[in-house]
């Protein structure tokens, strides 16, 4: 059962046709504030159900780092009817499968089941939004579940500890921005159920979520399901937006991390990011396209292939923090390159700028463009074949944009990008004065005599 529901995830979107997107949704808006979105696709047997709230290591206070993190822990522990444990069980019992994850921005919560098993998702998700399971047991074994996340996939991982705590102060300068989405020990220790609990009525209100649902539904039905298990549920006052303006970046920042766990060199790079959903926002994607995706991108062909300095290439809108649709301004653009060590990672940016300044100085040509375009339009319309792509896109969207459309429209907005517009925001944007690199140094420990 398990392995049918899974495959029907991966297949369960009709075909859509080449270079048209057009996902059908319905929205509305319970009284309490809980907004809904609701995309029906009866192709299989299957269904999504995707809640996100608005949440995440930027809504976080001084002495409160790691609480969104930790919350997205706390979640699996249990409600009022729901003890703990139930809730992976009545999902994987079914045949389907669940996760949450943090974000910047947000918290996401996911289940993806059979289509007669909705009701089961619906009541796993109102029940802790209404009644979380906040006690001191739970609380002290999630600090220590999250402790020992950080130990095995952190701390002893090489380059992590470089790229989640020390890049994120080099490319922001306002600590809402720049602090560990995974927290402090400091702050993880000191917290109560009383911290907790205040956190808890403040973000996880319907008025500060978004449940959105694809695949196999009715949707009379599903929204009557919703309004009986959601509608009773609480508002909370509307937490105050955190403060993320960046000052001005003028001048090149440098920086020298020595990891013990690394065997070669890497530098992590940032150029802060565009607006948001701006015309350049998606001119820098397309330039990514060219400048990094793939081999046939410029740098894998002149560095990694050619001048044989690069062994490898990571880059994106938004880098490493997410993806470029899942997080809101100020963004930045971020590359990660691992480069051959009889290079130093001052020629490896300098090579890396002549690449950048070939963009400035001459618009890319036509089958160049066209190729990124093939490449985005085909990744697009390949993804939204899965029901859950669909349910966190329109939740996305609407969180982050107030546009679920978006869905529909934003494929549109990439192909429109022209030579002239990757050119200006190669010159606006890519500047070496608005650039910050982290030099990560393999430096292994001394052996105790």
């Amino acid at each position: 059962m398990k392995l049918t529901a899974i495959c029907a995830f991966l297949l369960s979107a009709s075909l859509l046709p080449a270079g048209s997107v057009n996902i059908p949704f319905e929205k509305f808006q319970l009284p309490n504030g809980l907004r809904v979105l609701l995309s029906q696709d009866n192709a299989a047997p299957v269904v999504a159900v995707y809640v996100i709230y608005g949440v995440g290591a930027r809504s976080e206070e001084k002495g409160r780092t790691g609480f969104a993190h930790l919350f997205e822990h706390m979640m699996f522990q249990g409600s009022a009817n729901v003890p703990k444990g139930v809730h992976y069980r009545e999902v994987e019992s079914n045949g389907g499968f669940l996760n949450g994850s943090t974000h910047p921005d947000y918290t996401d919560y996911f289940e993806v089941l059979p289509s007669n098993k909705l009701a089961v998702a619906l009541w796993l998700e109102s029940d802790r939004m209404r009644s979380l399971a906040i006690t001191k047991e739970n609380l002290d074994n999630q600090k220590e579940a999250v402790k020992q996340e950080r130990r095995l996939s952190f701390d002893n991982q090489p380059y992590a500890t470089a790229i989640v705590d020390v890049f994120p102060t080099l490319a922001y300068k306002n600590w809402s921005n720049s602090h560990s989405i995974i927290g402090s020990f400091e702050d993880l220790n000191a917290a109560s159920t009383a911290d907790v609990a205040r956190f808890f009525k403040t973000h996880y209100a319907p008025n500060n979520a978004v449940l959105s649902i694809a695949g196999d539904i009715r949707i009379p039905a599903a929204r009557k399901l919703i309004e009986d298990y959601f509608s009773d549920i609480p508002s909370q006052p509307q937490p105050a937006p955190p403060v993320l303006t960046e000052p001005a970046q003028t001048e090149t920042r440098w920086q020298t991390y020595k990891d013990p766990l690394a065997r070669v060199p890497i530098v992590v790079i940032a150029y802060p990011g565009p607006k948001r959903r701006s015309p350049d926002f998606y001119a820098l994607a397309m330039l990514d396209m060219i400048l990094t995706t793939g081999e046939s991108s410029r740098l894998y062909l002149d560095l990694v292939k050619g001048r044989k300095s690069l062994l490898n290439i990571e880059a994106g809108l938004g880098w490493p923090f997410g993806q470029p649709s899942d997080y809101k301004d100020p963004g930045i653009y971020g590359l990660n390159l691992t480069f051959n060590p009889t290079f130093t990672a001052r020629q490896i940016v300098a090579q890396l700028e002549e690449q950048i300044a070939r963009l400035r100085s001459t618009p890319i040509g036509a089958d160049e463009l066209e190729r990124a375009r093939a490449t985005v339009r085909s990744m697009r319309i390949q993804s939204l074949q899965s029901t859950m792509t669909r349910a966190s896109l329109l939740a996305q969207y609407e969180l982050l944009d107030g546009k679920p459309d978006l869905i529909n429209t934003e494929l549109d907005d990439y192909l429109a990008v022209t030579p002239a517009r990757i050119q200006a925001a190669a010159a606006e944007y890519l500047k070496p004065t608005r650039m910050s690199v982290l030099e990560v140094i393999p430096a292994p420990k001394e052996s105790s005599k």
